[in-house]
């Protein structure tokens, strides 16, 4: 039996499971993520090969880590994880993308455990990893402060949370739902609502009520002249991720 699903905003989930067929389109409604992605993965690959000592010049560096992508969606973090030797489960709230992913995942020949399931469902079931990615949810949820402490149960001791989410300022409104879902048109109209974003400060804050330790944060910024993404230690003005660990 699943644990209630306190986080999980249904409308949330809906959005999501419209645009399921989508995910492996790189001209599709998710084009700003393949577009993103080169540099999530950059900080990714960057901040579990720190943590746990992985040579990244190796075949396959992740190899003995157990690996979560929370809202993996269509896989387009799952897939990469599971290609550098990490055990993969890809977890997702919206049943749709579920089948997606694992079709792609078939034809790529890579082997990641797909679910549809939350965040609690795995706490609750005593699931527990050394890396947990939670890129990109948190501005979705219904309680962002329960569905972070149910991200650090499923760490082990000496694990790390990598977060990503949105600012809340005049220009994530401005580039994040004016610009990609108005004028570029990247997102359906309504995919994000601005009240929901997060601030660098109080992302810091409520990882550390939920009893994990951020060690890290980076922007991820873009350039609309070389027309790609990089990251940055100052600017976190729009996107911008976090590393966090469990120390206890």
């Amino acid at each position: 039996m699943q644990a209630p699903q306190d986080t999980v905003d249904p409308a949330e989930i809906a959005k999501f499971e419209a645009m399921a067929a989508e995910w492996w389109d790189p001209a599709g409604k998710f084009k700003p993520l393949h577009m993103l992605n080169p540099c999530r993965l950059d900080y990714i690959t960057s901040q579990i090969a720190g943590e746990f000592d992985c040579d990244l010049t190796a075949q396959r560096p992740f190899s003995g880590l157990r690996l979560l992508d929370i809202g993996c969606g269509g896989g387009l973090l799952s897939e990469p994880m599971a290609r550098l030797g990490a055990q993969v489960v890809g977890a997702d709230a919206a049943a749709g993308n579920i089948p997606v992913a694992r079709v792609h995942a078939a034809q790529s020949g890579l082997e990641v455990d797909y679910r549809h399931t939350t965040a609690e469902a795995l706490a609750e079931a005593g699931e527990q990893f050394d890396v947990v990615l939670n890129m990109e949810v948190v501005e979705h949820v219904a309680d962002p402060l329960a569905y972070l402490t149910a991200c650090r149960t499923l760490l082990k001791p000496g694990g790390l949370h990598i977060c990503s989410t949105i600012n809340r300022n005049p220009k994530s409104y401005m580039v994040a739902i004016v610009g990609a879902e108005v004028v570029m048109r990247w997102l359906p109209r309504g995919t994000h609502e601005w009240s929901k974003f997060i601030t660098p400060d109080e992302l810091y804050d409520l990882l550390s009520r939920a009893g994990l330790e951020p060690v890290d944060r980076k922007g991820f910024v873009f350039n609309p002249v070389t027309w790609d993404w990089s990251l940055s230690a100052r600017d976190l003005s729009v996107n911008y991720v976090t590393a966090s660990t469990r120390t206890a």
